[in-house]
């Protein structure tokens, strides 16, 4: 009698799989997603294209493409030093980039506070503006591009850039027409983990954004705000708002990936 495995391809693997997912993500989304429409369709709608709620929302699609914008550049900047110069110091900073990871999203925010507040040591006050949000938010998505384009430096073939160099070519002439090309696929999937993440984004953004509604209220506050006063179905509403649009990120993402995979294959 053969033995079975025990593997992530066998039915019962699978089965595990999916009872984990649903237990921990599906099932949580889902009933999230029903509190929502608690009142009906009708209700939701209002919740969802209120003035407060809307500002919102209009708020963190913002401040969370532009943090994403400047990481794209700073990110793949910073990928590239780790990559290709040798310095004193760099195992340091390749392990502070992980640091967001690690550390409690509300010290981070609390650091800035400290720092770029009304009694900073360096004299720049941007506590309570978008500003102040969306150095939050560059601060808590920074590893995503990072970490994304890191590994594609270091695998990429250098000998069509030497190429190039002989050829005449400059070295911006070579990372644009060269390099770029290859990062491109990196540098999108880090973006758009780093999207979806500043959507949603808490604790960096409560203290350091005074939450005033319709100027620095980030959806995610106002979420919170909702829950505190007793908007159970209002939070759950914008919740399911937010959701969808990481979703669409993440999956968006997802089919570029199988393509831009399907056409290097």
């Amino acid at each position: 009698m053969s033995r079975r495995r025990f593997g992530a391809g066998t039915p019962l693997g699978l089965g595990i799989a999916v009872s984990y997912l649903s237990l921990l993500v599906l099932i949580p989304l889902a009933a999230v997603a029903w509190r929502s429409f608690d009142g009906g369709a009708g209700e939701f709608w209002e919740a969802v294209s209120s003035e407060q709620a809307v500002a919102a929302m209009r708020l963190t699609l913002l401040v969370s493409l532009a943090a994403v914008v400047v990481n794209a550049v700073m990110g793949t900047m910073i990928a590239w030093v780790l990559v290709r110069d040798d310095f004193r110091g760099k195992g340091a900073i390749d392990v502070l980039i992980d640091l967001p990871f690690a550390l409690p999203t509300i010290v981070a925010g609390l650091t800035l506070l400290a720092l770029y507040g009304p009694r900073g040591p360096v004299g720049v006050n941007v506590a309570f503006t978008r500003v102040g949000i969306t150095l939050a938010l560059i601060f808590v998505t920074l590893p995503f591009v990072v970490r994304a384009v890191q590994p594609v430096l270091m695998e990429l073939d250098r000998d069509m850039e030497e190429a190039a160099a002989s050829l005449g070519a400059g070295r911006l002439t070579t990372f644009r027409r060269i390099v770029l090309p290859n990062l491109v696929p990196a540098i999108v999937s880090g973006v758009g983990l780093a999207f979806s993440k500043a959507l949603g984004e808490f604790g960096s953004v409560v203290l350091i954004a005074g939450n005033l509604p319709f100027r620095t209220e980030v959806a995610s506050v106002f979420i919170y705000g909702q829950i505190e006063s007793d908007g159970v179905q209002t939070a759950a509403a914008v919740s399911v708002v937010l959701l969808t649009a990481s979703f669409v990120v993440l999956f968006g993402l997802s089919v570029f990936e199988r393509r831009m995979t399907r056409h290097a294959g």
